[in-house]
């Protein structure tokens, strides 16, 4: 994803690309803040905080400089807006990735950005419309679609492990066992570096991988048992209490 962009004098600059599914970027970074936005599919975004799960519709906020890579679940068409620093700093927009809701009107702003001219006037329709979408971008609500990653080496070789295989069964001791510590010690430092109890942690995690897979057309009682819930119906019910949506909305 080269910043071609950088040198363009407006503070957002809109494109749109269509990408395959399993497309993979490795870790990079961009100049601006890139505002992605995923029109049908879904994207992983993986930086060195953790792991996010951008669903069909909905977006994902990396603040400038943030190494980040990317993978394509089903075939995604993207939207992104690149947002320079001071224009982002202005809004209030925030200095970590976040996974972003999208309204009506900011997917329809989102259509209209991507067909104006790079070099729109500041003073005109295009330039009014990209400070109104600039806004709205600031008043998205966050999603609880990440699961961060300790610092602590061994708890972010665990949670790393959990990442490839969520699927894995295994108590709080268990975890602590894994990770070389006491109960105590491993439940309060995860808490610490995470801001989340292991067990919503892995529940987290969970639902990243069951996202990623309705995204790429899997049936959903297929995700729930590869994921080690006991029926669809808790699958259905820990889905639905912590997204609002049962997992066929979050199919193609």
């Amino acid at each position: 994803m080269p910043d071609f962009y950088t040198e363009v004098p407006r503070a957002l600059i809109a494109t749109a690309r269509d990408y395959a599914a399993g497309t993979q970027f490795p870790s990079h970074r961009h100049a601006r803040g890139q505002f992605a936005y995923a029109s049908c599919g879904a994207i992983s975004v993986h930086t060195p905080q953790g792991n996010w799960l951008v669903p069909p519709q909905r977006a994902c906020w990396l603040p400038p400089g943030m190494a980040h890579g990317m993978r394509m679940h089903g075939a995604v068409t993207m939207l992104n807006i690149f947002i320079d620093s001071e224009a982002g700093r202005a809004a209030g927009l925030p200095a970590h990735c976040q996974v972003l809701d999208a309204t009506p009107l900011l997917r329809q702003l989102l259509g209209e950005a991507v067909r104006i001219d790079a070099l729109y006037a500041h003073e005109s329709r295009a330039g009014r419309l990209m400070a109104l979408l600039l806004d709205e971008i600031a008043a998205m609500p966050a999603l609880p679609l990440n699961a961060p990653l300790p610092q602590d080496a061994r708890l972010a070789r665990l949670c790393t492990s959990l990442f490839h295989e969520p699927q894995r069964q295994g108590d709080l001791d268990a975890a602590a066992a894994q990770a070389g510590m006491s109960r105590r010690t491993f439940t309060r430092l995860f808490r610490a570096q995470t801001g989340l109890g292991f067990a919503q942690w892995r529940q987290q995690a969970r639902l990243l991988a069951a996202v990623a897979r309705l995204a790429d057309g899997q049936p959903v009682t297929r995700v729930a048992l590869d994921l080690g819930y006991a029926s669809p119906s808790a699958f259905t019910a820990a889905f639905r209490r912590v997204l609002g949506e049962v997992p066929s909305a979050y199919q193609p």
